[in-house]
């Protein structure tokens, strides 16, 4: 099967090699080792400051949005949450549970977040920002750059959710004034899903310390004073934190987050060069190098997906609830080539020529 889904994505030869292999026992030297340089890689691949700390939890991307809710912010904070689409609504509803005083900026489907949006909202005593930087279900990129100058006129604690353009699309965490970034092992990373990431810069820390977090496997003071030695205070997903090692090994290699976010963006302009005579619509006003949204003009975005699937060995990425039959995306992460995209375009060329298109 080929792959355009945004997550799991296509992965390289040498880290599915390592998924196996037989997992070894972690508690030892050798296993702290790997772990310092993940932290080391992950901070230098977002452009963190020295001084920021990685958090490596074994759970989805959710597991560390619901992890860095409760760590950072209490009933105390009034947060601002964009809510854009699926994962938008996902922190809305982490910040209800946790009872974290907050305010929703909704967004239609597939509009970008603009700054007569935040423009009511300067002044009003806020202390936290809450965004999903690529709003995956919609793949609307927001600017990055107006919401950290919003949030650093306002004096305002910003964390992102990173889990969908971390490597896909320029970002640097420390120009910015992110104080958290939270990313995937799925994602850009094209390794199996289980392992999710939290990078936390100064002031970031300073608010883990001083929470009293009534959770065990989401404290995450436990969680970096482990990391201090190398370690996670539980199990972790052994394997997978081996094979994020070798693909971010792989990435240094093949001229660091840079060089990545081009073969990114060069993977995304040529699919949608070759679509521009099927009839799709790009549904968002602002987007990724990570995916391209696409509205069938003719015919069900779910069809499409199963046809693909079944007929073709190929998968793309279908869309819940009230997109499902809308909208459709395909993922330009992982292991992915011109050669793939073509493969994929001539797929639905060939689904148009058969009226399903």
């Amino acid at each position: 099967m080929l792959n355009f889904t945004v997550g799991p994505v296509m992965a390289s030869d040498e880290v599915r090699a390592i998924g196996a292999e037989q997992v070894p026992y972690f508690r030892t030297a050798e296993f702290s080792a790997i772990m310092k340089e993940n932290e080391q890689l992950m901070k230098q691949f977002a452009k963190a400051s020295d001084d920021a700390r990685t958090v490596f939890i074994t759970g989805s991307g959710t597991a560390s949005m619901e992890a860095v809710v409760m760590n950072v912010f209490t009933p105390a904070d009034k947060v601002l949450v964009v809510n854009g689409g699926s994962f938008g609504h996902r922190f809305v509803q982490l910040c209800e549970i946790h009872e974290i005083p907050h305010t929703e900026i909704k967004l239609e489907m597939g509009t970008p977040l603009t700054a007569e949006d935040l423009k009511p909202y300067e002044g009003q005593g806020y202390t936290g920002f809450l965004v999903n930087l690529h709003e995956t279900s919609t793949g609307v990129l927001y600017d990055i750059q107006m919401i950290s100058d919003f949030c650093h006129r306002n004096h305002i604690f910003l964390a992102v959710d990173s889990i969908s353009s971390f490597l896909a699309d320029p970002f640097n965490m420390k120009e910015l004034g992110v104080n958290v970034m939270i990313t995937g092992s799925q994602k850009a990373l094209a390794c199996p899903p289980g392992i999710s990431v939290i990078i936390l810069d100064t002031e970031a820390i300073k608010r883990v310390e001083a929470n009293k977090v009534k959770s065990m496997y989401f404290d995450l003071k436990d969680a970096l004073k482990n990391g201090e030695r190398g370690q996670t205070p539980f199990t972790p997903a052994v394997g997978t934190l081996l094979q994020i090692h070798a693909r971010l090994k792989e990435i240094e290699r093949n001229g660091g987050v840079e060089s990545e976010n081009q073969r990114m963006k060069m993977l995304a302009e040529d699919f949608r060069n070759k679509i521009k005579d099927l009839p799709f619509t790009i549904v968002s006003q602002s987007m990724s190098n990570a995916v391209t949204p696409l509205h069938p003009q003719n015919a069900s975005a779910y069809d499409i997906f199963l046809k693909l699937k079944d007929e073709y060995g190929i998968w793309v990425c279908p869309n819940g609830g009230d997109m499902a039959e809308k909208v459709f995306r395909v993922g330009h992460l992982g292991n992915l080539s011109p050669e793939d995209n073509t493969r994929l375009v001539d797929a639905l060329k060939d689904m148009q020529a058969k009226g399903l298109l």
